[in-house]
Order: structure tokens, then C-alpha cells, then sequence
């Protein structure tokens, strides 16, 4: 079988040849690839607590989708939603706190003191009427 004289020796060229053909058809069908710019995408997945966003309804919540909780606040900051990652909404009633000075916390304490002295008088004047209606 290796000593058969009609089988063909190695022939380098023809070797050369064919990988020299191989090579041009490769660079025949890069050349008809259009250049595209390379994309570069980051992710971020770990959870960021500074999620907020302003919306004019709930219906712009259910619409976000969100990858973890994140709160929306009215446009007038009298509601607060918080949506998960879930879909889970809840909603949260916002009111501003004033903070008081000590002259506010007299003038309240006088004022509450004000409203029981009447409602103490209107407590007892119901029942000097209903003493002479008896009599």
C-alpha cells in the first residue's frame, strides 16, 4: 500500500496553494462585512438605595418597570409610592412638618387652652337651660 506508485507524494506547494486560497476567501468576506462600531453596555445590578423619580399618577408607576425598590413622589410631594422589583406598590401619605419655635409652642398651648375654657362654658350653659325647663 505505501510502496503504490499511482498515489501522489506530498506535494508543499500545492499545500501552500490551497491555504493561500483559503486565506483570500477569508479576506474576501471580511472586506463585505460592514464596520460596525464596537458597543460597550455596563451593568450595574447591585442595588442602589437612590432610586426616586417623579411622576403624575399612579398609573406612570405601574407603567415603570424598576430593578429594585424604588420610590416615586407626586408632583406636588403629597404622595409617596414605593415599588419593588416585584411589581409590589405601596402608597404613603407625605405632610410637611414645620418645625416649631418655643414662642409657636406657647401661642398653641394658649389656643388649646382657649378652646377647652369654651367648650367648658358650652357644657355648662346647656344645663342651666335644661335646670329652668324642669322647673
Amino acid at each position: 500500500m505505501f510502496n503504490n506508485p499511482y498515489i501522489n507524494t506530498y506535494n508543499p506547494q500545492a499545500s501552500i496553494d490551497r491555504i493561500n486560497s483559503q486565506i483570500a476567501e477569508l479576506e474576501r468576506i471580511k472586506s463585505q462585512i460592514p464596520n460596525t462600531p464596537a458597543i460597550n453596555q455596563t451593568f450595574q445590578l447591585a442595588p442602589n438605595m437612590g432610586n426616586m423619580k417623579m411622576v403624575k399618577s399612579i398609573d406612570d408607576v405601574q407603567k415603570e418597570f424598576v430593578m429594585s425598590d424604588t420610590a416615586f413622589f407626586s408632583e406636588d410631594l403629597s404622595v409617596m409610592w414605593i415599588k419593588n422589583n416585584k411589581g409590589e406598590i405601596k402608597a404613603y401619605s407625605l405632610a410637611e412638618i414645620i418645625q416649631k419655635d418655643e414662642k409657636d409652642l406657647i401661642i398653641e398651648n394658649l389656643e388649646s387652652q382657649i378652646k377647652d375654657l369654651k367648650k367648658g362654658k358650652e357644657d355648662e350653659q346647656p344645663n342651666s337651660n335644661n335646670a329652668n325647663e324642669s322647673a
